[in-house]
């Protein structure tokens, strides 16, 4: 590459990003510039020396040239993203609310069970109390009846003995009998207790069970938080951090991108003047047209008039039919 050789201008339209800005996808951009600064000036000479200076801005120009468009295009699509980061909050407390809402009923009726066992147990606590003084009651009416007849048989000691022997013998099967009764309804309170037991234990399993998992919902929606707090705080770190390097290029840039807009500005104004030129010979180009067939068409009349017998509005319906194709096999050449 001789000395006299600049990089082209890179221009990148808002169209082309998603294709460009991807893994790799500038790699020929780098290239392009890379290849146009290739060239080995002397150092020994001012010129040289320039040179070299002069390819390094060149190549911070082009550097610009493509970043800028790429960090207005990464800005689009961080404004993209923050409606589906709102959308996705609002839909994951709506789901929330949802979920304590479906529960309640199960809530309630788990609620209102416990509330039945408790009765039930209450119940059943005052039956066995009622059934153990019913049975204190009939022992000691027995035993009543027992001392009554014991009382009658007293001068008789072979009939008071075999009557002390019956009433002792039914006093311990009543008792026998009044004792089992107890341990049944014993036996049922403890079941009804264990079994009252078991479904709260149950119950509180599936509460815990359920406030784990909303814990860990809960957590790792905290952790999707600050994962977005983090990637915000190091956007906004590397803005500031651009914005520093901006300012510094901007800087080195300035004289640069004023002769660059001067160019540019030249290179339009060359344009506007090449196309108000444009317009002008087209302009020129209709004008002379119209005045040549307005011309025909004049000759066109004069000879119908003259040679055909025709009024001058007739040979002017004449020419407009002619012009328009309507009469066949005929036509004016302009």
């Amino acid at each position: 590459m001789s000395e006299t050789t600049e990089i082209s201008v890179i221009e990148i339209k808002p169209e082309q990003a998603p294709a460009l800005y991807i893994p790799n996808g500038l790699e020929s951009y780098f290239e392009h510039i890379k290849a146009s600064v290739s060239e080995a000036p002397d150092l020994s000479t001012k010129k040289g020396r320039d040179r070299v200076a002069s390819l390094a801005t060149q190549v911070s120009r082009s550097k610009t040239a493509v970043e800028k468009p790429g960090r207005e295009y990464l800005k689009r699509l961080k404004e993209a993203v923050r409606p589906a980061e709102q959308e996705i909050k609002r839909f994951v407390d709506a789901c929330d609310a949802l979920r304590d809402e479906t529960r309640k009923p199960l809530t309630e009726w788990e609620a209102e069970q416990d509330r039945i066992a408790a009765e039930k147990a209450a119940e059943e606590e005052r039956l066995r109390i009622e059934a153990e003084q019913l049975a204190a009651a009939e022992v000691q009416r027995k035993q009543k009846e027992a001392d009554h007849e014991l009382a009658l048989l007293l001068n008789i000691q072979h009939d008071r003995d075999a009557a002390d022997k019956a009433a002792e013998k039914e006093r311990q099967r009543i008792a026998h009998e009044e004792e089992i009764k107890r341990q049944a309804v014993e036996q049922a309170r403890i079941d009804a207790e264990e079994n009252i037991k078991r479904e709260r234990e149950e119950s509180a399993q599936r509460e815990a069970a359920l406030k784990l998992k909303a814990d860990q919902e809960e957590q790792a929606k905290i952790e999707v938080q600050q994962a977005a707090e983090r990637e915000k705080k190091e956007a906004a770190e590397k803005v500031e951090r651009d914005k520093k390097e901006a300012q510094e290029r901007a800087e080195r840039e300035k004289q640069d991108a004023i002769a660059e807009e001067q160019r540019k500005q030249q290179e339009a104004e060359q344009r506007r003047l090449a196309e108000e030129k444009r317009i002008k010979d087209e302009a020129d180009k209709r004008a002379a047209n119209v005045a040549h067939r307005k011309k025909i068409s004049a000759a066109v009349i004069a000879g119908l008039t003259q040679h055909a017998g025709l009024s001058k509005e007739q040979a002017i319906e004449t020419v407009k039919a002619l012009i328009a194709g309507q009469i066949p096999h005929t036509s004016i050449q302009y």
